[in-house]
């Protein structure tokens, strides 16, 4: 998956996550905070990533998929560490999204984001160096 769908689903995962305990009617409390949470975070974390729909892109876009690997394994496990395993609407968002973000992650080509910015950086300096040659070449035919 590239780093710009990769992107898209980020936010949409966010604001699913935000949007989860009115639209699900969660019912317990340490859930509807969880997913306070994470959803939070995971909106922070696209806004700091390096990829393209990163806004300071601060994290480097290989860096956000270690996390995310981590969010995955931790959201199957939250409802047991936070005390709603037996709140099954809640229990069952967590861990069903916890098993998509882990798709989601393994899917992603997290090394793109770095070749393509290397890229960029790349054709910046030939294009450069070949306006630099043209203005050298031009002052040589002057002369």
């Amino acid at each position: 998956m590239s780093p710009r769908v990769h992107g898209v689903l980020d936010y949409l995962f966010a604001a699913l996550f935000l949007l989860a305990p009115s639209l699900l009617d969660f019912h317990d409390d340490a859930a509807m905070l969880s997913a306070y949470v994470v959803g939070g975070a995971l909106l922070s974390l696209s806004l700091l990533t390096r990829y393209p729909l990163g806004v300071l892109r601060l994290v480097p876009f290989p860096v956000h998929g270690g996390i995310e690997m981590v969010a995955a394994l931790a959201l199957v496990a939250l409802p047991w560490l936070a005390g709603f395993q037996n709140a099954s609407p809640e229990r069952d968002f967590f861990v069903g999204t916890g098993i998509v973000l882990f798709g989601l992650w393994a899917t992603t080509d997290y090394k793109s984001a770095e070749v393509d910015k290397a890229d960029a950086r790349d054709r910046q300096v030939r294009t450069e160096a070949t306006a630099t040659g043209s203005r050298a070449g031009n002052v040589g035919r002057a002369a």
